[in-house]
């Protein structure tokens, strides 16, 4: 499958919710497999529909060293996440080259469809419970870097910015 031009942050997009997915055909699978594509040439372990301008809630997962593999998510909800937090370095194929620490819950309870449109639910604990939440965050507008504080968003994206002008030369 093709790899597709990733939405670049500031894009409208990155921070419009997401719709449900209803048709469960082979659009849907095609369309993961271009995600599946465009994370792994980004390069990226986590990438959602919005990304690519998208706006369906579908989620493609590929974390180093995992034995599942790829894991796809369609309609991603989390349901519980604990009091316990953790802090993690993230960051956006839509906005590369900069990164920061994020503080999220340890641990979470999802439900999901596959695509086949077959509901699951499961718990998830590190790296996967990070980036489930990092990616469920897009899929509900929530672009990663307003879980910073704003002082530490503001200087993450002027430090973008002029990366992406000195880029740009």
């Amino acid at each position: 499958m093709p790899v597709r031009p990733i939405v670049m942050f500031p894009d409208p997009r990155l921070t419009s919710p997401a719709a449900e997915v209803t048709s469960f055909d082979p659009a849907l699978a095609a369309l993961a497999d271009d995600l599946l594509d465009t994370m792994r040439d980004a390069p990226g372990i986590g990438i959602t529909a919005p990304h690519l301008g998208v706006l369906h809630r579908l989620v493609v997962i590929e974390l180093p060293d995992d034995p599942e593999g790829v894991r796809i998510y369609v309609n991603p909800r989390i349901t519980w996440s604990s009091d316990d937090t953790v802090i993690h370095e993230e960051g956006s194929v839509s906005m590369p080259g900069v990164s920061e620490e994020v503080e999220r819950p340890a641990r979470i309870r999802l439900t999901w469809q596959d695509l086949t449109g077959a509901a699951h639910e499961a718990e998830a604990d590190g790296l996967l419970a990070i980036c489930l939440q990092h990616e469920i965050d897009q899929l509900d507008g929530i672009f990663w870097t307003r879980r910073l504080s704003k002082l530490r968003r503001d200087r993450l994206h002027k430090r973008y910015e002029k990366m992406r002008k000195a880029g740009s030369r």
